[in-house]
Parts: structure tokens; sequence; C-alpha cells
């Protein structure tokens, strides 16, 4: 790396490329896990190496090159979510028979599992990386103040060491442990307990999936409700709501078919470590579900009702009728 780190600091772009591409998706993660957007995060990514590149002669290679380009991609994220700050906050026009989330981040989108880095978290991460991408624990840390948000981050997902941490934050050893102690104990009370999901192409997640695409294309809600938890529940963002239970997701699934007047169709895919769905409604793109399993059901379906994400995930732009 010295040698590349010399040319790059020279003004050789190949070779400051190959120093930071090995960064490049895990950078992405990061920035999502602190703002819940993959498109705000590639931006981000996109500002963090345009700094790097910039500001390399101020790198003195005492710290890791790792670490540094954290300091710079957790401070850009920061100064992202102070600014989200100052933006009007989305109304609720969702009704559900019960509400437990008052906040639903209005600008929340799924990750694709095909972006996802290599797992290699340090030896302090308290969680492990399946659980730390998915829906429910990016929904959690959004309810973060964002140092708490960044702390827990740095320390509990990617392992860094407690100075490591206070450095790339720009902040004391104690501060990032008063912060992560208050994150860890509101993050206890945002994630729900579950039974443990099937492994990932298990016969028993091949099963179920097959059910649940099979009962979205029939139309069939009644066969779809047997596929669910009984406490199951319907989250759409960016409304802030939710359904729970049978009663109301029967009725907001008939409901939205009659509207709509042709069942849809669905091409699997995976989101946040997570199966998913593309949907398509006669034949063009609609939105995308990402189903969250417990044991032989589906405890949860986040809707995103938005026509772009198919093709973000490398399904079809369309299908044919």
């Amino acid at each position: 790396m010295t040698v590349d780190l010399e040319r790059a600091k020279a003004g050789d772009e190949r070779a400051f490329a190959t120093l930071v591409e090995p960064f490049r998706r895990e950078l992405q993660l990061h920035c999502y896990r602190l703002l819940g957007s993959v498109q705000d995060a590639e931006d981000l990514v996109q500002e963090t190496l345009l700094a790097a590149w910039r500001g390399l002669d101020d790198f003195e290679a005492r710290a890791p090159l790792r670490s540094w380009l954290y300091r710079i991609a957790t401070n850009r994220s920061l100064n992202a979510i102070r600014e989200r700050g100052r933006r009007p906050a989305t109304e609720n026009t969702m009704r559900s028979s019960r509400t437990r989330r008052a906040v639903e981040p209005s600008w929340l989108e799924p990750y694709p599992d095909s972006a996802l880095p290599d797992p290699a978290p340090g030896p302090e991460a308290r969680y492990e990386q399946r659980e730390a991408i998915q829906l429910s624990f990016i929904v959690a840390l959004q309810q973060l103040p964002a140092k708490q948000r960044a702390a827990l981050v740095l320390r509990d997902v990617l392992g860094f060491h407690t100075d490591e941490a206070a450095s790339i934050l720009e902040t004391t050893p104690q501060s990032v442990k008063a912060a992560l102690q208050r994150a860890r104990t509101t993050l206890d009370s945002y994630t729900p307990e579950r039974e443990q999901a099937p492994l990932p192409d298990s016969q028993t997640e091949r099963d179920l999936l097959a059910n649940f695409s099979d009962a979205i294309e029939a139309g069939d809600t009644a066969r779809l409700l047997t596929l669910l938890s009984s406490d199951a529940r319907v989250t759409m963002p960016p409304q802030p709501g939710e359904l729970i239970g049978h009663d109301a997701i029967g009725v907001y699934f008939d409901r939205t078919a009659e509207m709509r007047g042709a069942p849809l169709q669905v091409r699997a895919t995976r989101a946040n470590g997570q199966p998913a769905f593309g949907c398509y409604l006669r034949s063009q793109p609609w939105g995308m579900f990402v189903l969250t399993l417990s044991g032989s059901r589906v405890d949860e379906i986040t809707l995103f009702a938005d026509p772009a994400l198919p093709g973000r995930f490398g399904l079809p732009e369309h299908l044919d009728r």
C-alpha cells in the first residue's frame, strides 16, 4: 500500500482507486445504516472519496486508511442527518389498528443483498452482520440521535475499539461510551423479539416464499393470512403507522386489490439480508415487498410502493404479458 499511497499523493488517480476501491462497498453500507437511504449513501460515498482524494496530503498513514475513510464518511453522514432535521416532517396518512412506531423514516429504502460487502466486523462487534442489516434494525437506528447512532454502528456493528471510534467521531472515549450506553438502551426498546428465521434458501424458507408468492399472484388474501404470524404487521414507508393483526391486514389487501383491479405479479430477490419480491402491476413495475420471517411464518411485510425499485435490484424493467 505504501507504493500506491506515494503514487496517489503524487497525483496518480489509478493508484488512489487501487487504495480505496476495497472499502467502497463497506463505506456505502455504513452510510446506509446511518441514513436509511441507498441513494443518499451512494452520493455520500462519492463525496467521501472525492474529499479523500483532495485531502490525501493530510493523511499521514499513522492511522489505518480504513479508519481515515470512515472518519470522512461518518462526518459527511452526520452533516446529512443534521440537514435532514431541517426538513418538514412527513404527515401520518396511514390508518392502522394500533400504532407502535411513532416515526417511520420518510427516506427508508431497501438495500440489495447483491451490494453487500463481505462481512468483516472487528472483534468488539456485538451484532451479527445478518442482524445488523435487517430492516427492523435500520428503522431502530433511525430513532437514535445522530451521534448515538454513529457511536453504536462504529462500536457494536463494525467493531472499532472505543479509541478508534472516538478518533473517527472527533470526540473523547468517555463521550463515545456515554453515547453508546444510551443508544443500546434505546435500541433494545425498539427491537422486537422473534423466533429465529429459517436459514436462507432452506427448504422451510423456499416453501414459505413459494406459498406467499402464489397467494399474492392469485389475489388470495385468505391464503395469505394463513402464512402470517398472529400479530404480523405491515409497514409502508414513508408512512409512519403500521397495520397489525390478520383483520387489519386482510382488509387492507382486499381493499387495495379491488382498487388496483388486477393481481400483482412478483419476482424473487433479497434485500437487507431478507427475502423480498419485486412487484408488478399489469406487467409494469409497481414496488417491492420485503419480508421478515419468524419461525415458519411471515412476521412482517414492509411494502415499498416505488416503481423504480425492481430495476435497482436487477429485476426486469417490465414483464412480458
